[in-house]
């Protein structure tokens, strides 16, 4: 078969969902083909996006046995949003004209001696700055999918044999020979903002007792806006953003207690958003009955796809099991299968349940051999069209370069091609796991050192065979630094020190791969403690710390009008929340290639995405959402102090839960247009909701 930029079609045996059929007026706001993440149903020979070609050829900063990256021309770097990776590529901003910037409030008030666009501006361009230098944004990689090219070879596949090859990808090309990165978000950090992150990073470290001990022995010295306090800094990495109650909770309990206490997701009670599920009819429908009432729940204008992401959204804004949702999110992105594509909207809840969370805290190994026998991953990477006839090559390379060892993990082309003929004969049908041994190759197969005859006719040996392969590779000790890497990156920095990485690495090996105690190893690193401001939160945690320090409720407002019939408030709700979070590009499972979202902050510096969030934390204070119940932002602050100044500090107690500096509280009063010193109403003489959101526009609030 020749090397070819698309794969080919699956026989259909799951049909698309039929159009969309969600109206407008009710604010479901309904994204053509225009968007990243358009409808998963598509027209008879047109391409659905995560299969559209990809253009072909090295790349600088990509070896050249991976996916290529691709520069479009009319799309602009320092922006990342939704952008439509269609027939033509990686096609540039959503609409005509592109989204544009939304409305700050107007600088047309006579007498202000500051305008409120300019300072909010100044308010956020410092969050822009903090983490160090400034930024250099970079197209996100593209990554095309390809056939195996070539006769499989029969008999034995550790021979020299080239059974595949092309000026793109030359047989047996090692990817460390080449200029390359180790996976994404490192390629980010090679810029000169990375590298001035870089000379803020804590260096050096040891692990201690506990998590409790690690933070009283740890000073910090990194420079930072942001208060050098152990339990608000637990509180910012280890939930999606803190609010009065978990301060409060982390407080009493200890920093250990809350920790074990996280680590036992299974003993927190749901809270009553997460009692609220059950009103989205699809997510505990299993994928057979998915199939069975896919016309039924049509002509409701269900999509289960998206009330997966609603449902996620959910628990990230309301569950207590803050860990638990934070480490989901973290594998969404390692152990990526995007939300909507073609076949997400039967078989991706289960992905989530079945794999995920069943194994997001246990056992990774247990999780990617889990993967692999999951219809969620084979479809999404064409496993099943491969046979030992026709190889594609699509999930034995995301098994190497994403899932397991990584790109410089050190396999080879060759290994590549044999992974792929071992994984031959998995695939679906009728909508569950099968193993077919007569698309199996037999013959020898060796990759990274793992070595196996491969010559059982018996399916369960055959089967067995694969499972073994995985497990080794997901213990490969390239795996154990791959993860540490990526894990100390989400916890700790965009550029972890080496020190960690290595004893976090040293943990996964000596665990063989469990999760609970590399987090152990983590939160008792002085490493972790001393990290205090160096991550930056992603569009889409910065929405769910806006709707968590808000203490937003999910209970429905009393000016809440029910509009549509076929969605509780709850619903609709959450369907404009995940809108939103389209909007500013980034969404739970929502990148539509395997290699997830970068965690970096370089990866997204964008002027427009930061205002958009502006306005959406604007829209919260106001309570304009009205599915969901607020507190009136002049009651935000229980015993409002009389003078501008003072209400300011404690606007900023409740809502970042700490003081700002001598020139934030400047930039906030300039909001409101008056002095310190200036009396002031429970409302802030009406600008109480603008002086809320500058808050929320500061770098205490954009920092985790």
């Amino acid at each position: 078969m020749a090397d070819q930029n698309v794969p080919p079609r699956r026989p259909r045996d799951d049909r698309a969902w039929d159009g969309r059929q969600d109206p407008t007026p009710d604010a479901y706001r309904e994204h053509g083909p225009s968007t990243a993440y358009g409808p998963t149903g598509h027209q008879p020979g047109q391409l659905p996006y995560h299969q559209a070609p990809y253009p072909a050829g090295p790349q600088p900063g990509r070896p050249q046995s991976a996916y290529p990256t691709v520069v479009d021309p009319g799309h602009d770097p320092a922006r990342r949003g939704p952008r439509w990776v269609g027939p033509d590529g990686l096609g540039g901003p959503t609409g005509p004209g592109g989204p544009g910037l939304p409305n700050l409030d107007d600088d047309g008030d006579p007498g202000r001696r500051v305008g409120r666009r300019r300072a909010l501006a100044a308010i956020g361009g410092t969050a822009a700055v903090v983490a160090g230098g400034a930024a250099l944004a970079m197209t996100p990689q593209v990554r095309g999918l390809l056939d195996l090219g070539g006769d499989a070879p029969i008999g034995d596949a550790t021979g020299t044999t080239v059974t595949d090859g092309s000026s793109v990808r030359p047989g047996g090309q090692q990817p460390s020979t080449v200029r390359t990165y180790t996976e994404q978000n490192e390629s980010y950090m090679g810029s000169r903002a990375g590298a001035a992150l870089k000379r803020n990073t804590p260096t050096g470290g040891r692990t201690f007792s506990g998590p409790a001990a690690a933070a009283e022995a740890t000073e910090v010295t990194v420079k930072t806006v942001l208060a050098k306090d152990p339990v608000r800094h637990l509180a910012s990495r280890a939930t999606f953003g803190a609010t009065p109650k978990l301060l409060a909770d982390i407080k009493r309990m200890g920093i250990d207690a809350w920790v074990r206490e996280q680590l036992e997701p299974e003993k927190i009670a749901p809270s009553a958003a997460e009692l609220k599920l059950s009103e989205l009819p699809t997510l505990k429908l299993s994928p057979q009955q998915l199939r069975d009432q896919r016309d039924a729940l049509n002509e409701r204008g269900a999509q289960p796809e998206r009330e997966l992401v609603d449902a996620t959204i959910a628990r990230q804004i309301w569950s207590e099991r803050q860990l638990f949702e934070v480490m989901v999110d973290f594998w969404n992105d390692f152990l990526h299968v995007a939300a909507d594509f073609d076949g997400g909207e039967v078989y991706r809840a289960s992905f989530d349940t079945d794999v995920v969370r069943r194994h997001a805290l246990s056992s990774y190994p247990e999780m990617l051999v889990a993967a692999n026998k999951h219809p969620a991953l084979l479809l999404y990477l064409n496993q099943n069209d491969s046979r030992a006839d026709a190889v594609n090559e699509n999930l034995a390379r995301e098994n190497l370069e994403l899932y397991s060892v990584g790109v410089d993990g050190g396999y080879t082309e060759k290994d590549v091609r044999q992974a792929a003929l071992l994984q031959t004969g998995r695939g679906v049908n009728d909508g569950q796991y099968v193993f077919r041994p007569e698309r199996h190759y037999l013959g020898k197969v060796k990759i990274l050192g793992f070595t196996h005859a491969n010559n059982s006719d018996d399916p369960k040996k055959a089967d067995a065979a694969i499972d073994a392969y995985i497990a080794y590779i997901a213990l490969h000790p390239s795996t154990a630094k791959y993860v540490a890497q990526s894990l100390a990156t989400r916890f700790v920095s965009d550029t972890p020190p080496k020190s960690l990485v290595d004893r976090l690495a040293k943990t996964y090996a000596a665990n063989k791969g469990m999760i609970k105690p590399m987090l152990m190893t983590l939160f008792s690193s002085s490493e972790f403690w001393a990290s205090v401001g160096q991550k930056v939160r992603r569009p889409m945690e910065y929405l769910v710390a806006t709707y968590r320090t808000l203490g937003v409720s999910p209970q429905a407002s009393p000016a809440f009008e029910q509009r549509d019939s076929r969605r509780t408030a709850f619903a609709q709700g959450l369907r404009q929340v995940q809108d939103k979070m389209r909007e500013l590009g980034q969404y739970p499972m929502g990148q539509p290639t395997p290699d997830g979202y970068p965690d970096v902050y370089v990866a997204w510096t964008s002027a427009g995405t930061m205002v958009n969030g502006w306005n959406e934390a604007g829209e919260l204070i106001g309570g304009r959402r009205t599915q969901f119940t607020y507190t009136p932002p002049e009651k935000l602050v229980a015993k409002p102090p009389a003078t501008a100044g003072a209400y300011v500090d404690a606007l900023a107690q409740r809502l970042v839960h700490q003081k700002l500096s001598a020139r934030e509280r400047e930039l906030i009063l300039d909001v409101a247009g008056v002095s310190a010193g200036t009396r002031v109403d429970a409302t802030f003489d009406g600008a109480v909701a603008a002086v809320a959101r500058a808050i929320l526009a500061s770098p205490q609030h954009h920092l985790r």
